[in-house]
């Protein structure tokens, strides 16, 4: 194992933010997808949500940087069902989406739990999402275009978030407790065995201080 690598994926892992996301409402565009979850990335989002009659996205490479690798995204069906989810889990949600009720994005507190909903490229988001949410945020321009590309709005919004949570101090230890931590962790550092183990209902074999593996994998159930 690569002492730096461990370091790095061990540190970035410790900076996650279990209670900040993002829910992409239908969302089509790779590109767009991709740029959304680098961002995610970027700010230390665990798990990001999209609306999709898929069980899976598809995020364009060469945006994405590999990113996907290490955010978890789920797919629901529908947004009352991924807002149901958010609920269950005491989040706040606040739809990117203009109405006379809709406030500076800069205005929010994000330091509690928040999602943040995106809508798609053409449509924005849907009327569900926006009568089922706890409040509407814009960002505000005082140009020509009424609009920015959902990506660019996405990234402005969660920056913000960053902002705040960092003057409370939450990316100063970590927010995940022990054993989401380390199972994480092993799978940020054996991908292929961790997929192994997922596979045949195996448990993650021990590893030590510097994240090698220090026990031959238990017999399949």
């Amino acid at each position: 194992m690569n002492s730096h690598r461990y370091q790095r994926l061990s540190e970035v892992l410790s900076r996650r933010q279990p209670d900040l996301t993002v829910v992409m409402d239908n969302v089509h565009k790779p590109h767009n997808l991709a740029a959304i979850t680098r961002t995610c990335d970027a700010v230390g989002i665990l798990e990001a949500h999209a609306i999709s009659s898929s069980s899976s996205i598809r995020l364009s490479q060469k945006v994405a940087g590999g990113c996907k690798k290490w955010i978890t995204i789920k797919t629901h069906r529908t947004i009352q069902e991924a807002y149901a989810h958010l609920r269950q889990h005491g989040f706040r949600i606040y739809a990117a989406h203009f109405n006379q009720q809709a406030r500076d994005f800069r205005r929010i507190d994000y330091t509690r739990p928040t999602a943040i909903v995106v809508g798609a490229e053409l449509d924005g988001i849907s009327q569900t999402a926006v009568d089922n949410c706890d409040g509407t945020i814009i960002v505000p321009m005082v140009g020509l275009v009424q609009s920015l590309n959902v990506s660019v709005a996405t990234a402005l919004i969660l920056f913000e978030a960053q902002r705040q949570r960092q003057e409370a101090g939450f990316y100063d230890s970590s927010r995940l407790d022990r054993q989401t931590y380390d199972r994480l962790l092993f799978e940020w550092l054996h991908p292929k065995i961790a997929a192994y183990c997922q596979k045949h209902r195996l448990s993650y074999p021990r590893t030590d201080e510097k994240g090698e593996i220090i026990e031959p994998l238990a017999d399949r159930k």
